[in-house]
């Protein structure tokens, strides 16, 4: 299953997109075996200012048909690792081809696509920076990965 993370904004240079690039890296190695990745990021900048209406229509347009939506918003649904890790194959083994995660800009993501989600995932109550979310999400897919992989990363 193909994993993208379809975020609004550039990652720029910096402590960011060096731990995003090394858990991707991680992620693409330990997922492979198991029929997760190769992940790819898509990023989209709405240079008009036409706010959360303007950057869903971006976002919608790097999904994949067909693909499983699940929006990363501070009112989805509360997880563990390991229950992660769970529906990560639940999708994986129910044959679904491509799996995108949507992080929307400061805004957040708007309503109509929202309403499009398959899925909803929460890493709180909290309200997250977009470029702190996507490292967050990295660092969980690849948790993820070691936990279907056996691997000792995760600890209980």
């Amino acid at each position: 299953m193909r994993v993208h993370i379809c975020a609004v904004g550039r990652l720029r240079t910096g402590p960011e997109r060096a731990l995003i690039d090394d858990y991707l890296t991680r992620f693409d190695r330990t997922g492979r075996g198991l029929g997760l990745g190769p992940l790819t990021i898509h990023e989209v900048e709405d240079k008009k200012g036409g706010g959360m209406a303007a950057e869903a229509e971006l976002l919608e347009r790097v999904l994949p048909k067909g693909a499983v939506i699940c929006t990363m918003d501070e009112r989805g649904k509360l997880m563990s690792s390991p229950d992660f890790a769970d529906k990560l194959a639940g999708w994986r083994d129910a044959g679904r081809g491509d799996l995108a995660f949507v992080i929307g800009g400061a805004d957040g993501i708007d309503p109509s696509l929202r309403a499009k989600a398959d899925f909803s995932l929460s890493f709180g109550k909290m309200v997250w920076p977009h470029m702190l979310a996507r490292v967050m999400l990295s660092e969980q897919l690849y948790r993820a990965a070691s936990i279907l992989a056996g691997s000792p990363y995760h600890r209980v």
